[in-house]
């Protein structure tokens, strides 16, 4: 990646290209396991993993909470004009996608420049900026992994955007999403994202659930043709979370999205993009998700976080659980990688991490911790017996009757036969036990 210049400007001051110096390095500016040329199942890490960096957390996020005002006072908001204030943030995001040798980004429109109540000015603003971002990108080789349009944050959007009672609401969501598209496909975006922050309900008193979802249907439908009507041949992706803000949200978790994506007639378009911490927030596993995406074929992509074990909402940590991820690269190894889309840093440095060079150590870390996920789960895959244990697991239904099971050739008579003449089944060990200290013998 060429490096970039902003003119006498730069953000991160004293802070270079973050070199790869391997396991034995203490440069806390370095990575460790992250060497995006080394190959791994016959691919790079750099082409494996697509890491992206998640413009929204990094560059606006200010450390506000409900309990206490912004702890991030960033250089580039200093400007009045919200264009040249934006412009002076793109400088800033650009800046740390070189340093950090980042190959994607990832943005909702709001973030990119400020939006008002104006339609008309929100697309010509978001018109500037998309030109300007297009330039950047041709100079440092950085790609939009996906773009999306905000449609939770603003007060017209409190009962929800494409599933909001009023028609004038959802208007205002199709103009936005519109004018996201048009940047995507601009900037040559690879994927575009739904996240369905206020399609939901906060009370069935006074919600009308079927037509809701058949207008969320509808409304993904006129996005999906306008988008191929004008040229985009990416992805679309779902991204699943069970509620907050709303009380329970239409995209609950993967299982509740295929089905939609199924009933509605969406499923040769649209893929999931799973979130570690929505997974838990919706009671599963991070791997969980995955498996269930993964089987449906609809692995996209995923946004890389963790929550906190003692918190039970969306805290947006950056993730550093190596046996977790692991376990996630081996589903995603399993099932051939991701389906367009990459690894999307969606967390943010804690309100406390006021340094600038907090959000490198934070991109760092997460980073290194996917790579030596990736590094052991290839070798699991390759010099354990992992999958033998689970092949043999099912052994039954590879041949025989059970095989004639799993072909229809059985009915429930046969079965019950079949019972009275085997007996008793013997009691099989699961091996769980064996698997998690084989996971941790290749960590």
């Amino acid at each position: 990646m060429a490096n970039i210049t902003t003119g006498d400007k730069e953000f991160f001051k004293g802070i270079g290209q973050i070199p790869y110096e391997g396991p034995e390095s203490n440069n806390p500016l370095a990575f460790r396991w992250y060497d995006e040329n080394r190959i791994i199942g016959g691919k790079t890490m750099k082409e494996t993993l697509r890491f992206a960096c998640a413009y929204w957390h990094s560059f606006v996020g200010n450390g506000s909470d409900p309990f206490g005002e912004p702890t991030h006072i960033f250089a580039w908001d200093a400007k009045a004009d919200a264009v040249e204030r934006a412009k002076d943030k793109m400088d800033a995001a650009f800046e740390f996608i070189t340093k950090m040798n980042l190959p994607y980004y990832c943005f909702h429109d709001v973030d990119v420049v400020d939006y008002g109540n104006d339609v008309l000015e929100n697309e010509r603003r978001l018109q500037v900026m998309t030109a300007y971002a297009k330039e950047k990108q041709q100079a440092i080789g950085v790609k939009l992994l996906w773009g999306t349009a905000n449609l939770f944050s603003h007060r017209r959007y409190m009962n929800g955007a494409s599933t909001n009672p009023d028609f004038h609401v959802l208007t205002h969501a199709g103009a936005q999403v519109k004018a996201a598209l048009d940047a995507t496909i601009a900037l040559n975006g690879e994927n575009y994202v739904f996240w369905g922050g206020r399609e939901g309900y906060m009370s069935l008193l006074n919600t009308n659930m079927k037509r809701e979802q058949e207008h969320l249907a509808r409304f993904l439908h006129m996005a999906k043709d306008y988008a191929r009507k004008n040229g985009f041949k990416g992805t679309f992706f779902i991204e699943p979370k069970p509620c907050e803000p709303s009380k329970h949200q239409y995209d609950y978790d993967a299982a509740t999205v295929i089905s939609f994506l199924r009933q509605f007639d969406l499923m040769a378009d649209f893929k999931l993009n799973i979130e570690v911490n929505h997974a838990t927030l919706a009671g599963h596993t991070f791997q969980h998700e995955l498996q269930v995406s993964a089987d449906a074929g609809l692995l996209g992509s995923i946004d890389a976080n963790r929550g906190d074990y003692q918190n039970g909402w969306d805290t947006d940590q950056f993730p550093n659980n190596i046996n977790e991820l692991t376990e996630a690269m081996l589903v995603i190894l399993e099932a051939g990688g991701f389906g367009g889309g990459g690894i999307n840093f969606d967390a943010k440095i804690r309100r406390n991490s006021t340094d600038p060079a907090d959000l490198f150590y934070a991109h760092i870390g997460g980073m290194d911790t996917f790579a030596r996920a990736l590094i052991a789960a290839d070798q699991i895959l390759k010099h354990s017996d992992y999958k033998k244990i689970r092949q043999d697991r099912y052994a039954s239904f590879d041949s025989g009757k059970g095989k004639d099971f799993e072909k229809g050739k059985l009915n429930l008579e046969d079965l019950r036969d079949l019972a009275v003449e085997m007996g008793e089944p013997e009691v099989k060990s699961g091996k769980q036990e064996y698997l998690e200290n084989l996971v941790n013998r290749y960590i």
